[in-house]
């Protein structure tokens, strides 16, 4: 029989029937046949209770790190040191990693970021009860059940984000944890309750203390939800701290009959039109690309004679704005590319001929170093659904848009050239045919043929351009 340390009577813990993986089934083995307390805790007792199948498993245990290494090193299993200070190690069991952390309590925050020092507890009550919200602070043991210390599972059935004990306190230890209610939020749609959510408003401020790469890392997952608009509506006192250039969009006046809403609420609702156009399948860069499309409008903004307003050279100096956040935030440069790309030209003017798609193609693969046609696609949902965000008259543009998607679908299939390079002759070709050296002059040609290409007049048959070429020569 199994026997285990436990300084706890576990009497919050109830019998309920969990699916737990076998490799995690041993690791809880291994520690308390060694005489040592364990428990599954964290995100994937709340997924399973929600009917989510989680792959990354943590457990936590009575044993200090260095007793969890050797325990697992005498059993003949791999353990890795991979935050030893915090108490943690990784186990390798069946090729799936676990990380088993001893029981800890955060010893004092002096910068809304981190604790200064960590203590080893004694119990798992004491370690569940230094965690962020009551969803994320349960455990489960196949015998022992589930302890649920803070009503976690009532709040999944509330659907409601609630923190552990004092808001206040938690997002004022770290200040992450607001981000990090939002996600939540937005990955389960859940509402957040009302006095964390008091809570989230008054600490926002907080956020300016945290590392930038830490809040991109959460602002990233908010993204990747396909809830952006959610989150700004939910939370956007502490989204416009994690990003400021966001702060000037609210309540900003356009003045123009060309919208009807504000610039955070136009914002809002590309975000949401973006996911419909999708089906929620928006690539990243697009959702970003969302976010962010009229992020300098405020700075750009000038009013006529008429009192109408205007937003010249908003996307480039969008573009500008969006690759230095982004670039802060340690986003990868890819991504940052993609971004840009879009939101430099998500007014671009597209007309539904080959012409204007081969060279909206073009546009984005030579801004984005990626592929064009792709970008192409997510160009248009944008435009789509920045049209869709407008004033009333002006919505119909996107059934124009739709007619653009088509034709585009139809040069893809085909093939789009996006560079000189990929037309169906090469600098050989045209030394032999225009009877040249190799010089400047062969790539001057490639380009009046590339041109000839963009504007419709030719497609990148080798026939075809062989041919232009021979009149070029005469």
């Amino acid at each position: 029989m199994t026997t285990y340390r436990s300084n706890s009577l576990h009497s919050s813990s109830r019998q309920i029937s969990l699916n737990v993986p076998g490799h995690a089934l041993y690791v809880l083995r291994v520690l308390e046949d060694a005489g040592y307390e364990a428990w599954i805790v964290g995100g994937w007792v709340r997924d399973a209770l929600c009917g989510v199948c989680a792959h990354d498993i943590d457990i936590a245990t009575s044993a200090t790190w260095q007793q969890t290494r050797q325990v697992f090193v005498e059993a003949g299993i791999s353990v890795y040191e991979t935050g030893i200070a915090y108490g943690t190690v990784t186990v390798v069991v069946s090729h799936h990693s676990i990380e088993v952390t001893t029981y800890r309590c955060d010893g004092e925050y002096l910068d809304a970021r981190r604790p200064e020092s960590v203590q080893y507890v004694s119990s798992i009550e004491e370690d569940l009860a230094r965690r962020d919200f009551t969803v994320n602070a349960m455990a489960y043991h196949p015998e022992r059940g589930l302890l649920d210390l803070f009503g976690g599972q009532n709040d999944l059935k509330r659907r409601v984000i609630c923190a552990v004990g004092d808001p206040y306190l938690r997002f004022t230890e770290d200040a992450l944890r607001m981000l990090r209610a939002i996600r939540f939020a937005c990955r389960f749609s859940f509402e957040i309750d009302e006095q964390t959510q008091q809570a989230l408003i008054a600490r926002a401020s907080l956020l300016k203390h945290v590392a930038s790469e830490r809040i991109g890392a959460e602002v990233s997952q908010i993204i990747a939800s396909g809830q952006t608009a959610r989150a700004i509506t939910l939370g956007f006192p502490v989204l416009s701290e994690a990003i400021p250039e966001l702060k000037p969009l609210q309540s900003f006046d356009q003045r123009s009959p060309y919208h009807a809403y504000d610039v955070l609420e136009h914002t809002a609702r590309v975000c949401s039109a973006t996911e419909a156009f999708t089906a929620g399948c928006a690539t990243p860069a697009l959702r970003w690309a969302a976010l962010l499309h009229d992020i300098s409008k405020p700075e750009m903004f000038s009013v006529d004679a008429d009192g109408r307003g205007h937003f010249y050279g908003h996307p480039e100096k969008g573009a500008l704005v969006a690759k230095a956040l982004l670039k802060r935030l340690a986003l990868p440069q890819h991504l940052i590319r993609e971004v840009c790309a879009l939101v430099a030209l998500h007014d671009f003017d597209v007309k539904v001929t080959t012409s204007s798609i081969r060279k909206m193609v073009m546009y984005l693969a030579q801004r984005s170093g990626s592929d064009g046609i792709s970008l192409a696609y997510s160009l248009l949902v944008l435009k789509q659904a920045d049209a869709l965000a407008k004033a009333l008259p002006y919505r119909e543009y996107a059934v124009t848009l739709e007619r653009m998607s088509r034709l585009l679908q139809s040069e893809a299939k085909k093939g789009i050239a996006q560079r000189p390079q990929e037309l169906c002759i090469s600098g050989t070709d045209i030394m032999q045919i225009l009877s040249l050296k190799p010089g400047p002059l062969v790539g001057i040609y490639q380009q009046k043929v590339f041109e000839s290409y963009l504007s419709g007049n030719i497609e990148n048959r080798r026939e075809e351009l062989l041919a232009l070429l021979a009149q070029l020569a005469h």
